[in-house]
């Protein structure tokens, strides 16, 4: 099959033969008349020879999202049903069924396309005018290879706006209940498809949340950031004495509520509504402290102008929390923002440590869970980062 074309600058080509994934507007020298946004492209060198496949859009800054560098894949319907069912293979073969990421963006070759499975529903989106085109034959392949009860489109991501989309929501297919109930580990996790968060739930740290069982026989617990409670749950049912759920959303905490009653652990578990900023300086200030401090606050950096802002954000919020810490217990500090890479980090926790006068001990690295495979040609795919500490 013949496809338009876009040809590069020279020298551009590398990053894409290198194993990367986007090609920039500036990086490209002339385009095909016929180019149409949306559509496929393949990506020229300056000597007119073939490095890429993908989709094109004049509109963005990434004009081409690479699908493949093998010059004689098709790009059709059984190419996206072969990806999407390689993705879910990979997932069962890591033990996952119940609840997952089946197909993580450019990681599966998806570029633009992300899905979640909870239980008998799935939830995706679709954030590139490409994989956009291709949306009803992604609802019919993942009708086809899972069979769910229902379907549910969560396209309401400002970033489609950079691809000249609209945001949308609603159920594709089948029924989506307000709520469901997926199983992570040994807890009942409620899952809201509709109005949870991503695509409804926090499944990149679903492995993390099964490192914490060490860390929680016997020990007062203070969860900061909670959300809907995934850390608080799995502490109450790994022994902890006691856990406060700290969120700024009433909703969230009510979900945690709803949790603990599902899982048993009610008698266990608090929720403290306000600003984690506001509330750990007023523990500090208390000289209150706990066993175990979970810290996971939503991303400070959501671009690189943003960073020196988010890093000290980060690591006032660290020191805060490392003085929560009694002598001998532990902290579990993550970061979900892609531009605070795990160097910057634990730099960051370092300078805490020492401005608060605490010996920190390294104990374990977290990163997203295995659904979330991070490529390494693609720095924005490893964003979630974590380290658990012992505070001395």
């Amino acid at each position: 099959m013949d496809y338009a074309k876009v040809c590069l600058h020279r020298g551009e080509e590398r990053d894409i033969r290198s194993g990367g994934w986007w090609v920039y507007d500036n990086e490209i020298d002339w385009i095909d008349d016929i180019c149409t946004d949306g559509g496929i492209v393949d990506v020229l060198d300056s000597r007119m020879q073939f490095v890429a496949r993908g989709y094109f859009n004049r509109r963005s800054k990434i004009a081409v999202r690479v699908l493949t560098r093998d010059e004689s894949e098709v790009i059709d319907r059984d190419f996206f049903r072969r990806r999407v069912e390689t993705a879910w293979n990979f997932r069962q073969s890591l033990g996952f069924s119940n609840a997952c990421r089946v197909v993580f963006g450019e990681s599966d070759g998806l570029p633009g396309l992300t899905v979640d499975k909870f239980g008998d529903y799935l939830s995706f989106q679709t954030v590139s005018l490409g994989i956009e085109q291709w949306k009803p034959d992604i609802i019919e392949i993942l009708v086809e290879l899972f069979q769910p009860k229902g379907i549910y489109e969560r396209n309401d991501v400002p970033v489609r706006a950079k691809e000249g989309l609209e945001q949308i929501t609603g159920c594709v297919y089948g029924e989506v209940p307000p709520l469901t109930t997926i199983r992570e580990h040994d807890a009942a996790m409620l899952v809201d498809i509709a109005h949870g968060q991503k695509t409804g739930h926090f499944l990149d740290q679903q492995e993390n949340r099964g490192r914490i069982a060490p860390y929680c026989p016997g020990r007062t617990v203070l969860d900061l950031c909670c959300h809907t409670g995934g850390f608080s749950i799995h502490a109450a049912l790994y022994g902890a004495s006691s856990v406060e759920s700290v969120d700024v959303s009433e909703e969230a905490l009510q979900m945690v509520l709803d949790n603990a009653k599902a899982n048993g652990v009610s008698d266990k578990i608090t929720t403290t509504c306000g600003n984690v900023f506001d509330i750990v300086r007023k523990y500090a200030d208390d000289s209150k402290q706990y066993g175990l401090v979970i810290c996971d606050p939503p991303a400070f950096a959501k671009s690189r102008k943003a960073l020196e802002g988010a890093y000290r954000g980060y690591k006032e919020l660290n020191l805060r929390s490392m003085k929560l810490v009694e002598p001998g217990g532990f902290l579990v500090s993550c970061s979900c923002s892609q531009f605070m890479t795990p160097e910057l980090f634990l730099k960051m926790l370092r300078e805490a440590a020492a401005d608060c006068g605490r010996q920190a001990r390294l104990l374990e690295i977290l990163m997203q869970s295995r659904d979330h495979p991070a490529t390494i040609n693609a720095e924005q795919s490893h964003y979630l980062k974590g380290y658990i500490l012992q505070i001395i």
